[in-house]
């Protein structure tokens, strides 16, 4: 009797841990809901200008000696061996808290807040006809980079050379979402004209591929979420041998009882 009482209430414990540790095919199948509007889909990305954003600008001409004030060489400078060695690079143009640069010749101009394609044509305008015929301009964003925190393989921040990169890609590139990531709220933080902005978006749902933050901007923070029994298993880690020593107790006192 005694060993029948104790063999069932090791039972109920073990039940109560599995029930707990259970996690659902619903809860981390990506893509499994909805269907896919073929109409809201859209492969066309446009990379806005920003604050901080750090710019290399190349401007080419068939006039060489025309275009060459609007391309500023900057040198870089190491030592090693007590001598200091320059090494050439382009130079890069910050744009400010009001979205401006300060370029060659032009002077201050107001990009912050175009596309690249209204950026090219805004300085083809200021350097047309007046200091170049027919100039081939090319932006680009130094300093693209996106952040993924939270319940997820790799943290962290990634630099995206080719300036393109969906929300997809960059779970991917952060070894995807651990399965206590809650996947049916990503939260993606955006700037966007000086304010903070939050979307919410649902990997559960084939809507993802509609969502406006499915192509990522520069310096967006994905978020992963913890689901709930992550958050009680991290509160309850610190109590861990505490619960085991009251449930060898309760056996304890269960075998005593039923003697």
């Amino acid at each position: 009797m005694k060993n029948q009482i104790s063999n069932k209430f090791l039972l109920l414990i073990l039940l109560i841990f599995q029930l707990s540790s259970c996690v659902s095919k619903k809860d981390i199948v990506y893509f499994q809901n909805d269907e896919i509007e073929q109409a809201k889909v859209s492969n066309s990305y446009k990379t806005i200008i920003k604050p901080d954003d750090l710019l290399q600008i190349t401007i080419t001409a068939l006039d060489t000696d025309a275009v060459r004030p609007f391309n500023l060489a900057a040198v870089t400078y190491s030592t090693s061996s007590n001598s200091a060695i320059g090494v050439a690079q382009q130079q890069t143009y910050l744009v400010d808290n009001v979205g401006e640069i300060d370029f060659p010749i032009l002077g201050k101009l107001k990009i912050g807040g175009l596309s690249r394609d209204e950026a090219i044509n805004l300085l083809k305008e200021k350097l047309e006809p007046d200091y170049l015929k027919d100039p081939n301009i090319n932006i680009k964003i130094a300093n693209f980079k996106i952040s993924i925190l939270g319940d997820i393989s790799r943290p962290g921040s990634y630099t995206v050379p080719n300036e393109r990169i969906t929300i997809l890609e960059a779970i991917a590139l952060a070894g995807d979402l651990n399965i206590s990531g809650k996947r049916n709220e990503i939260l993606v933080h955006r700037e966007e004209e000086g304010k903070k902005v939050v979307y919410k978006v649902n990997l559960l749902s084939k809507a993802i591929f509609t969502s406006p933050v499915y192509y990522l901007q520069q310096n967006d923070l994905v978020y992963v979420e913890p689901n709930y029994a992550r958050i009680q298993s991290a509160s309850s880690n610190s109590s861990t041998s505490l619960f085991i020593s009251i449930t060898g107790l309760l056996i304890t006192i269960v075998s005593l009882l039923t003697r």
